[in-house]
């Protein structure tokens, strides 16, 4: 099955990253890892309640990661995998300008 993750940053900046043939994460392990890159990269919630959905979670991430963390072929690879999985979906498109995570 195609799988593949798709960052846009602003200044039309885009990542994309095929996922076949990587190791898939198992769910609870994706979480973990936004979890921890939520708290290292200081990311806030988005919502006034301050719940926290987990497509919430890619998007801030991706936000406060930049371009300099994508352009980091481990992080960046961690990321779409942990993205991919923590979603449960095979294509995933983060468009950080439109504040959007679609499938």
């Amino acid at each position: 099955m195609h799988s593949e993750v798709s960052v846009r940053l602003a200044g039309n900046q885009e990542f994309r990253f095929d996922l076949q043939g990587q190791e898939p994460l198992a769910n609870e392990a994706a979480r973990r890892w936004l979890d921890d890159q939520f708290t290292a990269l200081d990311c806030e919630p988005l919502r006034a309640s301050g719940k926290v959905l987990l497509a919430d979670k890619v998007l801030t991430v991706a936000q406060a990661a930049g371009a300099s963390l994508f352009n980091d072929p481990v992080w960046s690879r961690d990321f779409a995998r942990a993205a991919s999985a923590a979603l449960a979906k095979p294509v995933v498109r983060v468009d950080v300008p439109g504040m959007a995570v679609s499938y």
